[in-house]
């Protein structure tokens, strides 16, 4: 009888020593306890850009390397002249590519044979002053530009656009949430989790980018709109 009794109370006691650890696993995180919902939206708002950037390229060829590159350094430093005189300051400029490259011509049964070099260069160009972009594509070809090409429009700062985004994301957010909740017989208790992606900028497409030419009349150019985007996620716990 004694020996019975034993065994029963040490099986008492091997139970009672794992109850706490089944408790704690089920309770370790209330979150995954409860009827969750994870839903997506994002918000958008329009505004006006205030600065553009463009890419304005030389092109220069000769007989030599030495040649090509002097000649496309003389055209560079005078679009850069035109440039800076046309209001577009020194730190606004840069230099985004250099390249020479030798000219060569096939001929039937013999090694390419090199007729000249030609040299390029790009420079990125940021404008900060709307109204100065067309006179400013002018001055360049003027001044010996041989393509223009990839202008976009941005903002200088754009956090209050995308914090006037990110509040029409989470209000889309909350009622969507909402919606889903009551739709299914709940009603939304507290938001457990939010996320929120990149913000995206979009606005009138660049266009490609064109070969310079003499100017003939003043180069009329649109900004249109910018859309600020933000989108976000989030999870909610719900309740009946």
């Amino acid at each position: 009888m004694k020996h019975s009794f034993a065994t029963i109370l040490a099986a008492l006691l091997l139970a009672s020593a794992a109850i706490p650890a089944f408790a704690q696993t089920v309770s370790a995180d209330p979150a995954f306890n409860a009827t969750t919902l994870s839903v997506a939206a994002s918000g958008e708002v329009k505004t006006t850009p205030d600065m553009a950037t463009i890419t304005v390229g030389v092109d220069t060829t000769a007989s030599s390397a030495g040649q090509a590159m002097s000649a496309n350094a003389e055209r560079m430093s005078r679009v850069i002249a035109a440039l800076k005189a046309a209001g577009v300051e020194a730190r606004d400029l840069q230099t985004s590519s250099l390249n020479l490259s030798p000219q060569t011509v096939a001929e039937e049964g013999k090694a390419p044979r090199v007729t000249g070099y030609q040299a390029s260069s790009q420079l990125n160009v940021t404008v900060r002053d709307l109204t100065r972009i067309g006179p400013a594509a002018d001055a360049v070809v003027a001044a010996g530009a041989t393509n223009i090409g990839q202008i976009s429009f941005g903002l200088s700062n754009s956090l209050a656009a995308e914090n006037a985004a990110r509040l029409a994301a989470v209000k889309a957010l909350q009622d969507k949430a909402a919606l889903y909740a009551q739709a299914s017989g709940y009603h939304v208790t507290r938001l457990v989790n939010l996320t929120e992606g990149a913000p995206e900028e979009s606005g009138p497409r660049p266009f490609r980018p064109m070969m310079a030419m003499r100017a003939v009349a003043p180069t009329p150019i649109e900004a249109g709109d910018l859309t600020v985007h933000i989108d976000v996620s989030g999870v909610f716990e719900l309740a009946r």
